[in-house]
């Protein structure tokens, strides 16, 4: 089902609850993409310890999968001046919580704490700005499910995964903010602004 060998369903099992994958995730190096854009299946992080943070939701999301629990992505969405970041969703009595994979302060990891996906997405309106202060974050989708036939080998795919970031672009996506509120948003001040440019590892 899943098409890992032996050790790597051995690590993923030890994976025992989404706290533990944060763990894991916050020790692999942050991958820079020095030879160019790649995206990793979960079998290629594990064996060449790196991601960047789609490449840790796909993983979070396989450890998901092991242990009974649905591998669900939910997209966040900026404008065109920035990146947009991917998290792999979890549920825990009925509230969504996420793993996040990144080399910076915010958009990390959110406790299971939030009562909709829409909930969970806006919590990350507020560190989500640029150099400048602006505010970025504009929409999400609605929970990618990688456990359907379509995307069958994804989980130890030896080629990168272009066509699950390309499906994930294409799901439906909703408002994160009604537009005219989008005139009332506060810039970023200087200290969230230095805050925001801590980062976990270097190149």
């Amino acid at each position: 089902m899943f098409g890992f060998d032996k050790e790597e369903l051995k690590l993923l099992r030890l994976l025992r609850t989404p706290r533990a994958v944060q763990d894991y995730l916050d020790t692999v190096p942050m991958n820079f993409e020095q030879m160019g854009d790649t995206l990793l299946s979960p079998r290629r992080v594990m064996r060449e310890k790196k991601a960047h943070c789609m490449e840790g939701a796909l993983f979070a999301a396989a450890a998901f999968w092991v242990r009974g629990r649905e591998p669900l992505l939910l997209d966040l969405c900026t404008t065109r001046e920035d990146d947009d970041h991917v998290v792999a969703l979890f549920k825990e009595r009925g509230r969504w919580g996420a793993v996040s994979k990144t080399n910076h302060a915010v958009l990390r990891w959110r406790e299971p704490i939030f009562k909709s996906v829409h909930a969970l997405a806006a919590s990350y309106f507020h560190e989500y700005f640029l150099d400048d202060g602006k505010r970025t974050l504009r929409a999400y989708s609605r929970p990618f499910d990688l456990s359907t036939r379509k995307f069958a080998g994804w989980t130890v795919a030896e080629n990168d995964l272009w066509h699950l970031s390309k499906a994930l672009d294409a799901a439906r996506h909703y408002s994160l903010v009604p537009r005219g509120n989008f005139r009332h948003a506060r810039l970023a001040d200087s200290l969230e602004i230095e805050a925001g440019k801590i980062t976990e590892w270097k190149v």
